[in-house]
């Protein structure tokens, strides 16, 4: 009788113990098939923001430069650009090319890469029957003398973002906005010199 009990007692804790691991399965299964959701939709966001925002890009430096030169900027202009969508996308994907080719030296060949070429979408957006490796040039060119005045504007903001962090991540809305109608104006006031020079 003891025996049997025991016996019993023991089946019945083998099936609450498989009633244990199927519940875990069945959890683990669930878990790791969001997680798989979340990274799919994360990498699908990222393609089509990169494939979309060489042109939305170049339309953005258009609202931002008209916004600093107080010329009516319009929500409009962020789409003013999808005429020329794949030389768009071309320019972004050589210069991202060309700064990883760079970036492989070391990360100051890359970083002064990246300034160099910092320019080509405002150009692009100026001139959109210019070739990609022709824009990409003339902000070589551009930024000539101007890259470290570049960086150090760049650092500037780095109070502003180390406090966007306490905000996790709000203060970003306005913080992003300010930092490229700075760089717009940037653009500008090189541009222009650059003109005189010429």
């Amino acid at each position: 009788m003891v025996l049997g009990g025991v016996s019993r007692g023991g089946s019945s804790n083998g099936r609450g113990d498989n009633s244990n691991s199927f519940v875990f399965q069945e959890l683990s299964s669930s878990f790791w098939v969001f997680i798989t959701v979340i990274i799919s939709f994360i990498l699908l966001w990222a393609l089509i923001t990169f494939f979309i925002g060489g042109a939305v890009e170049l339309g953005y430096c258009r609202f931002n430069k008209n916004l600093i030169q107080g010329t009516n900027p319009q929500l409009k202009d962020l789409f003013s650009r999808f005429d020329i969508f794949f030389k768009a996308l071309g320019l972004r994907i050589v210069i991202a090319i060309f700064t990883f080719l760079w970036g492989l030296l070391l990360i100051i060949p890359g970083i002064i890469a990246a300034l160099s070429y910092s320019m080509a979408f405002y150009i692009m957006e100026e001139n959109p029957s210019m070739g990609i490796l022709d824009a990409i040039g003339e902000s070589k060119e551009m930024m000539r003398g101007n890259k470290f005045r570049l960086f150090c504007l760049g650092l500037s903001f780095i109070g502003w973002l180390i406090l966007c962090v306490f905000t996790f991540g709000i203060g970003m809305l306005w913080l992003v906005p300010y930092m490229n109608a700075s760089f717009a104006a940037f653009y500008l006031e090189v541009s222009k010199s650059d003109e005189t020079l010429a």
